[in-house]
């Protein structure tokens, strides 16, 4: 193991430009993805400060007793998309519209009759806040004989899926894309290599050596060129990160996990580069 190690160092000594220069790719080809990566952290951050906002209010039918809406709650509290459940009287729905519309405060005070009905105010649990979770619960809620009216906003919940699809599918296409790009990169490095120690690899097969010894130093090497490319690229995030939360605004940076997983995605297309060309190549020398 200690051979194979050495002669994957060695590598880089033979060919420090060339080396440097696949390092170095890697790094901005995953620097960029990293990029894209905390904007899509960022955008996931925010848009799960919005599906806290998510709810369903029921409102009730004029003169519903609170005895039945105390009995309804623990039925829907009970719904495993539910995360809390709170009965809003007339009084209350009266005093929050007060203190929230303060334009209209003067006429909402001049009232002689409170017009508001009394709801059933339903936050739903983390994972259950999509558009279809949201009509399954609003569903179930207009089945009880005092709900007079159910209101989520569905035009609201649908743009936010809608939203998180979207960027799904663009950091799982920008990804795609770099990492193909870094593959390619890698793979031209590991050939020349190859190549360059043709009569080398041929002398080792004179003597007995197996393609399985002769491949394991190619693919080592391109696994470290990835590995180095990844540390860099995350390094190089942080520093994006640093700058634009101290010149634009404050955001947030990739969990240890996050951080790891780029590290280890590099590490990953570097073996595949070097398997993808290793393989191929040995059998031309």
């Amino acid at each position: 193991m200690n051979l194979v190690l050495r002669e994957a160092l060695l590598a880089f000594r033979r060919a420090p430009l060339l080396s440097a220069l696949s390092v170095t790719t890697i790094a901005f080809a995953l620097f960029v993805v990293g990029l894209f990566g905390l904007v899509a952290v960022n955008l996931r951050h925010a848009l799960r400060q919005v599906e806290e906002r998510v709810e369903i209010v029921a409102y009730l039918l004029p003169g519903t007793p609170i005895e039945t809406a105390t009995l309804a709650l623990r039925d829907i509290e009970a719904f495993p998309e539910v995360e809390a459940a709170s009965h809003v009287s007339e009084d209350s729905a009266l005093a929050r519209a007060r203190a929230e519309l303060a334009e209209f405060r003067d006429v909402l005070r001049e009232l002689e009759r409170n017009p508001l009905p009394a709801s059933i105010e339903v936050r739903l649990a983390a994972g259950f806040r999509d558009a279809e979770s949201v009509a399954t619960v609003a569903e179930r809620l207009r089945g009880f004989g005092f709900v007079d009216d159910v209101r989520y906003g569905r035009d609201w919940v649908e743009k936010l899926d809608r939203l998180r699809q979207i960027a799904a599918a663009a950091a799982i296409a920008v990804g795609s894309a770099f990492a193909i790009v870094a593959i390619i990169i890698i793979g031209t490095t590991i050939r020349m290599a190859v190549l360059q120690r043709g009569r080398e690899i041929a002398i080792m097969r004179l003597v007995g050596a197996t393609d399985g010894f002769i491949r394991f130093p190619f693919l080592l090497q391109g696994a470290l060129k990835g590995l180095l490319g990844g540390v860099i690229a995350v390094g190089l995030c942080y520093l994006a990160h640093l700058a634009i939360s101290r010149l634009l605004l404050e955001v947030d940076f990739f969990s240890r996990e996050q951080a790891a997983a780029i590290v280890g995605f590099g590490t990953l297309i570097g073996l595949l580069g070097s398997a993808t060309s290793v393989g191929r190549h040995l059998r031309r020398v």
